[in-house]
């Protein structure tokens, strides 16, 4: 029985896909399995796949479709139908067991498609005794295949057999461990596809920012012709019951994020703020701190947390010159993290313990509290400075300095992943902004940044260099020396102490 007829049967499917509003997914359907369409049907693919339909079963099926449009209803039916008409037992070994995943960036959100699966096997009656067993992740089917859920880890889906894996909302996977958990998800599962016949990955997702694996596969698959199928649509092309009027007032709101929602438009307004090439250059490999050398003057940068919630993340470095001795390279010599739930009294007497064995005494740091922040941290004998740039133009004047090679990172994965999950976003009237991605974190990331910015800034750097004076040079004015050797700071500046030439 194909999955049309399982659709259609009223002992199946056909209660929770009843009325002509499920059409369009019948055609989506039809050309995962290559089933006959009539023209009008072949028309409707055309227009939402850009391509004539499959001639044969499809590999891989990835829906970019708008909030609301169906995708996980339509995802729970294809796993129930490939689970529960499972007879490939040949293809197991003694004792193995297929599985049928369903992946997202946490168990919540992978339990909608499971409990909307779970839902067939028990409410249809020639499913309800194929549940064997009921596990803490899913459930067990008497034909040897497993359902259950699972998060987006590469490491949590290595080893089964893998009949069908749904990756639920794929362009919001986040990982703190990793800047690509989607690819390395997906490179994982795809040799457990290959010992079962008619194995099938299904990516289902609202678009984000043109990145990753779905926009990968948009890029790669849309329009084309290819066993990797991939459709695009907006919600109430699949759905027409959602009311145009809530699309429209999101709209109206915000039309770069509506678009995305609701159009199943990738955004244009956001963008990675670096490449993994330019992180990679900046990386000393295996170099995971660096012990303090006499003589050098360090600097530091706090990110403070209430310890609820946010991670507090301290940031060392100093600068050099370059091996040419041409220009100045700011090197991060030690980050710690103290993750929360934490006791921030704790947190800043491990940092205060840090700083003076690198000789600081002094460190700025996030504006973030800064009245309880600078009390606790002068209770353990450091002065804490408020820093005058944001988080949004740290970042800003890091960039430049990554891409140019003139920082000199630690080999940390966790900074790596997150200075690569940061995103310049730009506003309606054209300003950028830089910060995480929603759900993930840049605490070590805003750190290191202010460490490394503030070292190879002017409100930082030492010069003893010839100054003017009163547009004199060399003259000192009511004796003061003509040569100065105090940090060029803004306030000494605008108090015309001195100009660099």
């Amino acid at each position: 029985m194909n999955i049309i007829e399982a659709l259609d049967d009223p002992n199946l499917f056909e209660p929770w896909f009843r009325g002509p509003t499920w059409n369009p997914w019948r055609v989506v359907l039809k050309a995962i399995f290559a089933l006959e369409m009539t023209d009008e049907e072949k028309a409707f693919f055309r227009s939402i796949a850009d391509r004539e339909p499959p001639t044969e079963p499809v590999k891989e099926a990835w829906f970019i479709v708008g909030r609301r449009g169906g995708k996980d209803s339509v995802a729970s039916l294809l796993a129930a139908h490939m689970a529960a008409m499972f007879n490939g037992t040949s293809h197991l070994r003694p004792g193995e067991r297929g599985v049928v995943m369903c992946l997202a960036c946490d168990r919540d959100q992978a339990r909608i498609v499971l409990n909307y699966t779970r839902s067939y096997f028990v409410e249809i009656d020639l499913f309800s005794g194929m549940i064997s067993k009921e596990t803490q992740f899913g459930f067990e089917l008497t034909n040897n295949i497993d359902i259950s859920v699972a998060t987006n880890s590469f490491r949590a889906v290595r080893g089964r057999p893998v009949l069908c894996a749904i990756l639920d909302e794929t362009a919001f996977w986040r990982d703190e461990n990793s800047a690509n958990p989607d690819q390395e998800t997906y490179n994982a599962i795809k040799p457990g596809l290959a010992s079962l016949p008619g194995s099938l990955v299904i990516g289902i997702s609202s678009p984000y920012r043109k990145s990753g694996l779905l926009y990968q596969k948009y890029r790669d698959h849309y329009g084309k012709d290819s066993k990797i199928l991939v459709i695009k649509a907006p919600t109430r092309l699949l759905n027409p019951l959602i009311d145009q009027s809530i699309i429209d007032e999101a709209m109206a709101e915000d039309p770069a994020a509506a678009s995305a929602e609701w159009l199943a438009e990738f955004r244009d307004d956001i963008s990675a703020f670096v490449t993994r090439e330019a992180i990679d250059a900046c990386t000393s490999p295996d170099v995971l701190e660096r012990p303090r050398v006499d003589k050098v003057k360090y600097s530091a940068f706090v990110d403070p947390s209430g310890g609820s919630s946010d991670s507090m993340t301290l940031a060392i470095g100093h600068s050099q010159l370059s091996e040419d001795r041409k220009r100045s390279i700011a090197v991060l010599d030690a980050v710690r993290e103290v993750r929360a739930p934490f006791s921030p009294d704790d947190a800043v007497a491990e940092f205060a313990a840090l700083l003076k064995s690198y000789g600081i005494r002094s460190a700025r740091g996030d504006r973030y509290a800064a009245e309880w922040v600078r009390e606790s941290f002068k209770k353990a004998g450091i002065e804490y400075r408020p820093a005058d740039l944001s988080k949004s133009e740290i970042y800003r004047d890091l960039l430049p300095r990554l891409n140019s090679g003139e920082v000199d990172l630690l080999d940390n994965r966790r900074l790596a992943t997150q200075l690569l999950g940061l995103e310049r976003r730009t506003a309606r009237g054209g300003r950028d902004s830089i910060d995480h991605a929603p759900g993930a974190k840049d605490d070590l990331a805003n750190a290191a940044a202010g460490c490394l910015v503030y070292l190879t800034s002017a409100r930082h750097q030492q010069y003893s260099g010839p100054l003017v004076f009163n547009g004199w040079t060399g003259e000192p004015i009511n004796g003061t020396p003509s040569k100065y050797d105090g940090p060029i700071t803004e306030g000494s500046l605008a108090g015309g102490y001195a100009t660099r030439l």
